[in-house]
């Protein structure tokens, strides 16, 4: 049987065919809606974002880090200046393996480990567009064996940068700092935007103290570049902004002599202007080069000075605690007045010792045989020790503490620099504090005559000291005198300004004449001058203790076992216009702490109008590599000591790493027990 298909449907075929189309067609149609639509939403909302990035691949902006401001000291001497030396910078924008870059330029730049790790750790927090320093003050020999292959380096140059250098080396190291490279506990808290391109920051001294205002603002430049990093064009700049000059209240002339007078020994000297509270010199012996640490100090240099047994890395004025001794019987004696414990008539007979009732434990004299009949003038010129037992017994420590806190002893005195030591004035509760045990009446013997357990700072030493010439009024001691945007300090540091006193301005002068009898005919009469008054008051700390019924024998003593020697004083005694102190470690005694002061009074009273300490030119020291500027050449017209403080000096002709020093090993004199021999029997 014959089968038959049936027609083809061309109409049916159509259809589908049709729909198929228009099936593709809206798929196509589809895809480019949601491109269109992906493409203006990029150009629309995105634009700025994508713009910007694609700018970056060709139009960069380096930031151009700002010159920090001079320091200079009261007279317009250069104290800290700014210098350009060759540094090796690396743009993360511009090298893909930054780790075999660095390692491949290990050995032509030298590199140390130390400037590895530095480096890695500024390239992690780096904008991808910021050029970062590998290796500061390269050598002549490291310039040129880099430039031989720099081709080699595509994103790796050679820039000059500003660095810090102090021209007059180890003389201001301790109050003006230094600079070094910005760590990475610092990197944390520093404004990133405000150090860009910055490598350097203040790390001790007045250069941390006022790093806000030395810093400066950094500025920047539009560049054009091509695919290897090389600059095609310079398309806008912005400056950057030095940061503010600082005028120093501090004398070049008077730290050169107390500089001087410290030479060889450890200790200190403070000198201040007591009506002002400016301090004109300040100096920590011995001291170090602050030049060493601006690029980073190498690992042997930094250790020779931190194990150093003298610790010159230590501001023994600021930060050394030592017992005071007799420089503080002034001010304990102006506290029997205040009390009503004793008057300016009031005797005591000294047979060479004391003892507190029912107690056979004698506190001697450092006079063997006593002073015999003794006031209160008597007992500062001839430095009684009796008296003051005796006058310590009758007040007590909570009174004594009351009085002596006035003067700022157990306190910061708020001065214009960092890590300040509070020194410690001992009572009661402190002691079940911190031994938890109670006080001993022993104790406040040791403490009247600046033993036991109280200890000051030299600084503290002069303001108090600066107290007493003033009639109990306060300064706030301060090495800052001018600056743009600097706060203005403030000079009374107490509420009403003046220290709550129940005598009368009768009593101040008294106890400045017996100060001044002490150099004309006491214990510091080695000093005294027809030229002018010196008011003073010498002291002997004692370091070893010796135990009871033992006498002192210095014969069996190690050098560093001998007493501390100081001196407080202010001249001219009836217009002070100088206070000073004076620690001597193992100085022996009183005497020879006051002749290192002695110098100090004479140029700052006599000396500095006509013939002023000056400083000569200076060679460039700790390795420093210049761009064509010869560092320690001082500025046409400096050092005028004449010249008005608020003018402006000749700036220096210049444009716009690091291991931190801090000294656990600090200087701790042994102080003697209330059960041990309280010796006092050298000569003050």
């Amino acid at each position: 049987m014959k089968q038959h298909f049936p027609l083809k449907n061309v109409q049916q075929e159509k259809r589908i065919y049709r729909g198929r189309v228009y099936f593709a067609i809206g798929i196509v149609v589809f895809a480019l809606l949601i491109l269109l639509s992906r493409y203006a939403y990029l150009q629309i909302f995105h634009y700025e974002e994508f713009k910007t990035a694609a700018d970056n691949n060709r139009i960069r902006l380096q930031p151009i880090a700002p010159a920090r401001g001079y320091i200079y000291d009261r007279n317009g001497i250069l104290l800290a200046d700014n210098y350009p030396v060759f540094t090796a910078t690396l743009s993360r924008a511009d090298v893909e393996d930054i780790d075999s870059t660095v390692h491949r330029l290990t050995p032509i730049l030298s590199l140390t480990q130390e400037d590895i790790d530095r480096f890695n750790s500024r390239i992690k927090t780096a904008k991808k567009t910021e050029r970062v320093t590998l290796k500061l003050n390269l050598t002549e020999t490291d310039i040129a064996k880099f430039s031989e292959i720099k081709y080699q380096f595509p994103g790796v140059d050679i820039e000059t940068q500003m660095t810090r250098y102090y021209p007059h080396g180890d003389l201001f190291a301790h109050v003006i700092g230094y600079v070094g490279r910005i760590n990475d506990k610092e990197l944390k808290i520093i404004d990133k935007d405000s150090y860009a391109g910055t490598n350097l920051i203040g790390k001790i001294g007045v250069e941390k103290s006022y790093e806000d205002l030395l810093h400066g603002t950094p500025g920047y430049e539009s560049i054009e570049a091509d695919a290897h990093g090389n600059v095609l064009r310079h398309l806008g700049r912005k400056e950057s902004v030095r940061g503010n000059d600082l005028y120093l209240s501090l004398d070049y002339g008077l730290q050169n002599i107390a500089a001087e007078q410290l030479a060889g020994r450890r200790g200190a000297i403070v000198a201040i202007d007591p009506r002002t509270g400016e301090i004109l010199a300040l100096v920590s012996s011995p001291s170090f080069n602050p030049n060493l640490f601006v690029t980073g100090i190498n690992h042997t240099d930094y250790s020779n000075l931190r194990d150093n047994l003298d610790q010159p890395l230590y501001n023994r004025a600021v930060q050394g605690v030592y017992p005071p001794g007799s420089t503080i019987k002034p001010m304990a004696g102006l506290g029997g007045i205040h009390f009503k414990t004793v008057d300016w008539s009031t005797t005591i007979n000294d047979p060479g010792y004391f003892h507190l009732p029912g107690d056979s434990h004698k506190f001697r004299d450092w006079k063997k045989t006593g002073h015999g009949i003794v006031n209160l003038h008597k007992a500062i010129k001839e430095s009684c020790d009796t008296y003051f037992y005796i006058l310590s017994y009758q007040m007590g420590i909570e009174r004594m503490n009351e009085w002596m806190r006035q003067f700022g002893f157990g306190a910061k005195t708020g001065v214009d620099l960092p890590s300040e030591s509070e020194g410690l004035y001992p009572n009661p509760e402190w002691k079940m504090r911190t031994r938890k045990t109670k006080w001993l009446k022993g104790e406040t013997i040791s403490v009247s005559i600046g033993q036991g357990a109280f200890t000051a700072t030299p600084l503290q030493l002069a303001m108090a000291t600066a107290i007493v010439s003033n009639h109990g009024a306060h300064i706030t001691p301060h090495v800052l005198r001018a600056s743009k945007g600097a706060k203005p300090h403030t000079v009374l540091n107490a509420p009403d300004g003046k220290i709550k006193f129940n005598g009368t301005d009768d009593d101040w002068v008294k106890m400045r004449d017996a100060m001044v009898d002490v150099v004309q005919n006491g214990t510091g009469r080695g000093i005294r001058t027809p030229l002018y008054s010196i008011a003073g008051k010498t002291g002997t700390a004692q370091v070893k203790s010796i135990a009871q019924g033992k006498r002192y024998n210095e014969a069996a003593l190690t050098e560093r076992q001998l007493d501390h020697g100081l001196f407080v004083g202010f001249a001219p005694a009836e217009n002070p216009q100088i206070a000073i102190a004076v620690v001597w470690e193992n100085g022996r005694h009183g005497g020879s702490a006051a002749q290192l002061a002695k110098p100090v009074f004479d140029y700052w009273l006599v000396k500095r109008q006509k013939n002023p300490v000056l400083p000569t030119n200076h060679q460039v020291s700790g390795g420093l590599m210049t761009a064509g500027i010869k560092p320690g050449e001082l500025p046409s017209g400096e050092g005028n000591l004449n010249a008005d403080p608020n003018a402006m000096p000749h700036k220096p002709n210049t444009t716009s790493g690091n291991t931190t020093t801090s000294s656990t090993n600090k200087p701790k004199p042994t102080n003697a027990s209330p059960h041990n021999e309280l010796r006092t029997d050298v000569s003050e």
